[in-house]
């Protein structure tokens, strides 16, 4: 069975799952297991290269132990990716990402928002944050597709204003213009609960710009017309014209240049607070977790500039989501320091937050592999996971035997304690044959 077909965005679920298998019959050679999880890899249910069960496969030919998906305001990929995992003997953890109001305009209106007019981890908005939600059970997947319903035809009636201002642009140019429906909603997946995100709409931009003034050498000249000035790496790549990325990498660039000129802040349909979505992800035993960004001076997605987010008043921001009821804090160990790192686990050991960690994927570039986690110091981040894999697993049969449940039988225990409890539970579940029944057992039995 072909690569390809595992990774066919006009297939179904089934029909990849099946390609996958099949591929599996013919016994690939896999590199060990190393130590390393990825919690944070997005799919064509938002915007990437892969399907769920070409991620879980990419994942484990990078020798990953867990493989998490979260595209935006979806979690369209979870049954799948969950599927894929377990047959390539990996662990999994699903969920979605979403951006969310930091308070309600009562609590502004109130005086009761310290940082709504505060950049959070979002370059785009003051007081609009970007966040979590993972270990999902799999009898929540129905409610979370629901919930997210109004969200994801939110952000396509903005996507479809922001297509004026970029046809705008591209007017200018002499360039092919952009069609809503043709160029961007049926290359995504929205059709089939996925959602369209202003990558979908760039990517669409740079495929104008492409057709307007062709590959290679003619592309960074006619770039230069929109005052763009490249140097280096990126223009070597947009230069290129057999770069198989191309419409990746120019992407990138377009993100990075011009989104400001065509973004529209979404409304509170779009974002509702973060209030708001973690009470749904504690409603459906789920774990909803603020993304930590912090201050950058790179990006592994070559997207992002230099810039200060949290970092000013990370104290406040941490006490704050306490307040709010977020138990958990992820962050990408590729893009912080190790001082930056040292200080969120010692604000989240003060105040009970779960650490997660990822790496964001989202272009073919972009590794898999995540080597800070083989760390010393960092082999927490690794009994979260696991932990997040048995939560995934446990809830599922009682919402109860969840990680943060009050009435989980370690719930009077510390939170360190509960992660490598439930952490050597999932090691179990995926690696030892454990069997849900025998997990559940296993915690309920438990005198704290």
């Amino acid at each position: 069975m072909s690569r390809e077909a595992i990774n066919d965005p006009l297939a179904t679920p089934g029909e990849r799952l099946d390609a996958l298998k099949g591929y599996l019959e013919g016994t690939p050679a896999f590199p060990e297991f190393v130590t390393e999880s990825n919690n944070h890899v997005h799919t064509i249910y938002s915007f990437s290269p892969y399907a769920p069960a070409m991620a879980a496969l990419r994942a484990r030919e990078a020798g990953l132990q867990v493989v998490g998906s979260v595209d935006h305001d979806s979690a369209g990929a979870a049954a799948e990716m969950a599927e894929a995992a377990g047959l390539l003997g990996m662990g999994a953890v699903t969920g979605f990402e979403c951006r969310v109001y930091m308070y309600s305009e009562e609590e502004v209106a109130a005086g009761r928002a310290p940082l709504h007019d505060r950049k959070l981890n979002n370059p785009d908005t003051a007081g609009i944050a970007y966040m979590t939600v993972q270990g999902i059970p799999a009898r929540s997947r129905d409610a979370v597709a629901e919930y997210l319903v109004p969200v994801r035809e939110a952000r396509l009636r903005r996507t479809g204003a922001m297509v004026e201002r970029a046809n705008e642009i591209l007017g200018r140019l002499g360039a092919p213009l952009i069609d809503l429906e043709e160029d961007i909603v049926e290359r995504s997946q929205f059709l089939r609960g996925g959602t369209v995100t202003e990558r979908h709409l760039l990517a669409a931009m740079a495929s104008k710009l492409i057709e307007r003034f062709g590959v290679g050498q003619s592309l960074v000249d006619g770039l230069a017309e929109l005052g763009l000035s490249l140097g280096g790496k990126v223009r070597d790549q947009l230069a290129d014209p057999d770069n198989p990325h191309l419409v990746f990498d120019l992407l990138g660039v377009m993100k990075a240049e011009f989104l400001g000129q065509i973004y529209i802040v979404p409304d509170r349909t779009e974002c509702p607070t973060m209030a708001e979505v973690a009470a749904f992800a504690t409603s459906v035993d789920a774990i909803p977790a603020y993304a930590y960004l912090g201050d950058v001076t790179a990006s592994p997605t070559g997207d992002k500039k230099a810039e200060k987010f949290e970092d000013d008043f990370l104290d406040l921001l941490v006490e704050e989501l306490r307040r709010i009821g977020i138990p958990a804090i992820t962050y990408m160990p590729p893009r912080n320091t190790p001082e930056q790192m040292a200080r969120v686990a010692a604000l989240a050991a003060e105040h009970g937050l779960l650490e997660v960690s990822g790496v964001d994927i989202n272009t073919p570039r972009q590794v898999f592999n995540c080597p800070e986690l083989q760390r010393p110091e960092l082999a927490h981040l690794n009994d979260a996971t696991w932990a997040m894999v048995a939560h995934e697993r446990l809830a599922e049969v009682d919402g109860g035997l969840g990680l943060f449940s009050d009435d989980s039988p370690l719930a009077s225990l510390p939170l360190a304690e509960r992660v490598a409890r439930y952490a050597g539970l999932g090691r179990r579940l995926v690696q030892g044959g454990l069997t849900v029944a025998a997990a559940a057992d296993d915690l309920r039995t438990v005198t704290a």
